[in-house]
């Protein structure tokens, strides 16, 4: 290295002297140093990696905010697509209970018209089985009546009427045939 004089100058009583090198005093020592620090830090191009590292850094960035981006829109097509289907699903739900309603009101109308035609149908047979039983009450009556109709003649027939008594009726009736033949 260089040889490094110090010179020391006389200072006023209480003031310490200021070191130089090489003509520079410490200041510009300092500000000499840091210039050459620079200059070879520009020289082996740090700046440019300081420079390329960030922009890595911020394309990395900028890669993962676009990922985010493309996830955001996929997940606002999927949120999208479930709510379309929600709707759709509640649509189709609303359209069953509506279909269900209709059938059940249909079934019941239905229930109804059979339960009335039932008890209509079962009436007639009531009211045919009772006309049936009047009409076969009411020959039975009669059939007792002529009957008893017919022996009661009989009976009186016999006790008014005797052989000599028959025959101006028969002659009568004989007559009464001939004339119309």
């Amino acid at each position: 290295m260089a040889n490094v004089t110090v010179a020391h100058t006389a200072a006023p009583a209480g003031e310490h002297g200021e070191l130089s090198a090489f003509g520079l005093s410490a200041g510009a020592f300092v500000s000499l140093a840091m210039l050459v620090f620079l200059g070879v830090l520009v020289w082996k191009k740090v700046p440019g990696l300081l420079v390329a590292g960030l922009d890595k850094q911020i394309a990395g960035i900028r890669a993962r905010l676009d990922e985010a981006k493309k996830l955001r829109a996929e997940a606002e097509a999927l949120r999208d697509e479930y709510a379309r289907k929600i709707a759709g699903v509640e649509a189709e739900t609303a359209a069953m209970v509506a279909h269900a309603d209709a059938e059940a009101r249909a079934l019941i109308a239905k229930a109804e018209t059979d339960a009335a035609e039932l008890v209509q149908r079962r009436t007639k047979m009531a009211e045919d089985k009772i006309a049936a039983a009047e009409r076969a009450a009411i020959n039975e009556v009669r059939a007792k009546a002529a009957d008893a109709a017919t022996k009661a003649a009989a009976a009186i027939l016999a006790a008014k009427h005797d052989a000599a008594a028959d025959k101006p009726l028969v002659d009568k009736t004989i007559a009464g045939l001939n004339r119309i033949n």
